[in-house]
């Protein structure tokens, strides 16, 4: 038996015979049980046990009744009979806009997805002496990145007797991060390690 079955079981008993209300208890367990898929659920006709517990459309416990009633019950709010929770004793059911709620599941998912997206760490590579075409070619390059959400390191290498100007790499690194202020935050500040001078810059957060 699934374990989110398993889980979904367990609560409604201890609900039951904890004397606790229902209604309060399903709030809380139905938006949890995102394991169980829509492709699991049961809707209307397809809800054919001989008893459930009802849930209401705001949540009120309506009791156990056949499912047929129970359907009669939805249909009569304009709604869907959805059931929720299929292996408690009885089963449980909802009063719902199963439309509505698929179309509210399919926002969070879509917005989980977006807030799981993964991401590049993409270089330019700058010079401690810098001309301006090429610090313009580098910062759009920059600019490109962090637009489509990606992280931007920035380095620097130091060559011969540029180890005697740090100053400098600090200079340019500052000079480019201020450049992408609009856009992006700095995530880690320069700092110089051996002869490579690495900062590293993040797309600012949505607001």
């Amino acid at each position: 038996m699934p374990s989110a079955w398993v889980n979904t079981y367990s609560f409604f008993t201890d609900a039951y015979y904890s004397g606790r209300s229902l209604s309060v208890h399903f709030f809380n367990l139905f938006w949890r049980c995102s394991t169980i898929s829509n492709k699991k659920l049961q809707i209307n006709e397809e809800v054919r046990d001989k008893e459930v517990r009802l849930i209401g459309a705001e949540g009120e416990q309506l009791g156990i009744m056949s499912s047929e009633k129970a359907f009669n019950i939805a249909m009569e709010s304009n709604l869907d009979l959805v059931k929720i929770a299929p292996q408690a004793k009885p089963p449980v059911c909802k009063v719902m806009d199963y439309g509505k709620y698929r179309f509210e599941q399919a926002k969070r998912e879509k917005e989980n997805k977006k807030n799981q997206r993964t991401f590049d760490i993409k270089e330019v590579r700058l010079s401690l002496n810098i001309d301006v075409h090429d610090f313009n070619t580098k910062l759009n390059n920059a600019l490109k990145f962090i637009k489509k959400g990606d992280k931007v390191k920035v380095s620097i290498r130091f060559r011969g007797r540029e180890m005697g100007h740090p100053e400098q790499g600090y200079d340019t690194m500052n000079r480019f991060a201020k450049a992408c202020e609009e856009v992006a935050v700095i995530e880690k500040p320069a700092k110089l390690e051996g002869r490579n001078m690495l900062m590293f810059l993040a797309p600012k957060p949505n607001k």
